[in-house]
């Protein structure tokens, strides 16, 4: 296959979603795509290790999709060659009681990479503006300063919510985290067709909850809450990457590609020099070990 063009998922000008693509197969059966995620995800564990030795920068993706947009298994494919030191998967759930005793980014906050690793947020700090927008009651448990009902969860609320996420990403890829951010766009079709996938086989019934299928009924809500999402926080230090997410073996290759080119342009990134003084000694370092 050829390098893929990965502008074309960036995004970096206004968007509609009704516009974005959601299926790509890159005219190659799944055969092809395996292959290809194959060798581009054992380029990227090579380059994680580099990172881990250079230890100055951190790696935080975030993946953002509606139910059955394939997050866990792409998870699973895309970093299957790394080092397991190298990388830590954040699955986010409702916020526990002492999560809540703090401001809603905290535990984001907390959960951070440390320099020389890549960090996976299985949904992230963007829920605070997607799920709770879609239904603002779940404010309410937030228990915060001069919200008292829903009437006060406002559009100026969710404009200061948007400007401290931006601030928040901002800082952080200010002091050495390279954010990439991707939205599995996944047709309502598709994720019809999952979702009964998952009721006929019963090893995946467990995956099932009739909530999806509430959920489902507010499509149109979230995908103005994701589209308004793409057009406010996608910034050259935290750009976001629309996915589409039809096809699940292209989908990962996409994120894999994007991930390997755009972290390849930081020419800084490379093993430590040894010191001077060890590295004049290596002979003498092997006779040693081969004369014991």
């Amino acid at each position: 296959m050829e390098p893929i063009e990965i502008s074309k998922y960036k995004i970096t000008s206004k968007v509609s979603i009704s516009d974005l693509n959601t299926h790509e197969d890159f005219r190659s059966d799944k055969k092809t795509l395996s292959s290809s995620l194959r060798e581009t995800r054992k380029k990227l564990g090579k380059l994680q290790d580099t990172l881990y030795a250079h230890g100055k920068y951190a790696v935080l993706v975030c993946l953002q999709g509606m139910d059955t947009a394939g997050k866990d298994s792409l998870i699973r494919e895309v970093f299957k060659d790394f080092n397991a030191r190298g990388v830590v998967v954040h699955s986010f759930k409702v916020p526990t009681d002492l999560e809540r005793k703090h401001d809603y980014i905290w535990r984001h906050y907390i959960a951070l990479p440390a320099r020389g690793k890549f960090g996976v947020f299985n949904r992230t700090h963007y829920e605070n503006v997607l799920v709770t927008r879609v239904h603002p009651g779940y404010i309410m448990a937030e228990n915060l300063p001069g919200v008292h009902s829903t009437d006060d969860v406002n559009q100026a609320f969710w404009d200061r919510r948007f400007e401290q996420i931006n601030n928040f990403e901002k800082t952080i890829a200010e002091n050495g985290t390279l954010i990439y951010k991707f939205f599995l766009n996944l047709s309502k079709d598709e994720q019809k067709n999952r979702l009964i996938r998952r009721l006929n086989k019963p090893e995946k019934n467990w995956k099932f909850s009739p909530g999806d299928l509430d959920e489902r009924e507010l499509w149109d809500k979230y995908m103005f809450c994701y589209e308004d999402i793409l057009n406010r926080t996608s910034k050259p230090h935290a750009p976001w990457y629309a996915i589409p997410a039809d096809n699940k073996p292209a989908a990962r290759l996409i994120v894999a590609s994007i991930l390997l080119q755009e972290i390849s342009k930081y020419e800084d990134i490379r093993e430590p020099d040894l010191d001077p003084e060890v590295k004049a000694k290596i002979s003498e370092y092997k006779d040693r070990l081969q004369n014991e």
